[in-house]
């Protein structure tokens, strides 16, 4: 019996989840972005959390040759910044607010809370990667966070 990636991803879908969009700067100091739902805390001590990419997102090039990046927590306010971070092939930062945090990568203005990380291993993980990240800061508004469940807002 095989599994089904329609049907997996439906079960996946139950659960629900917040919504990031995960930010760091290419080799020539552009920004870079890309929606994940896939993001988890790790450890307190020392404070690390991971994200999950494809493999075969546009973004894995400089996500996975850079030194670090930013996780931006969507607020609920925010759906259209998580289907602009999720589309394919066009300046994703073009009419987005946004500027650059302490460590230098691009925060989402607005957001729920961000994280800044030095990105501490790269891990393969079938079509995906695990992106581990020792956070070197973070900030937290007032802001609800957006909630994704089987592929619809909350």
């Amino acid at each position: 019996m095989g599994i089904e990636i329609k049907d997996l991803r439906l079960a996946f879908g139950k659960f629900a989840t917040g919504v990031t969009v995960v930010t760091t700067l290419d080799s020539l100091g552009a920004p870079v972005g890309f929606t994940a739902s896939s993001f988890t805390s790790v450890s307190l001590d020392p404070a690390m959390l991971l994200i999950c990419m494809s493999r075969l997102s546009r973004s894995y090039g400089a996500m996975t040759g850079s030194d670090g990046f930013a996780v931006n927590i969507l607020s609920q306010n925010q759906q259209s910044l998580c289907e602009n971070f999720s589309r394919q092939n066009h300046d994703r930062f073009k009419n987005t607010n946004w500027h650059k945090g302490p460590s230098g990568f691009p925060l989402l203005n607005d957001s729920a809370a961000w994280f800044e990380c030095d990105r501490e291993r790269v891990v393969t993980a079938g079509d995906h990667i695990i992106l581990l990240g020792k956070v070197t800061g973070f900030d937290i508004s007032q802001r609800s966070p957006l909630i994704l469940s089987q592929g619809k807002f909350l």
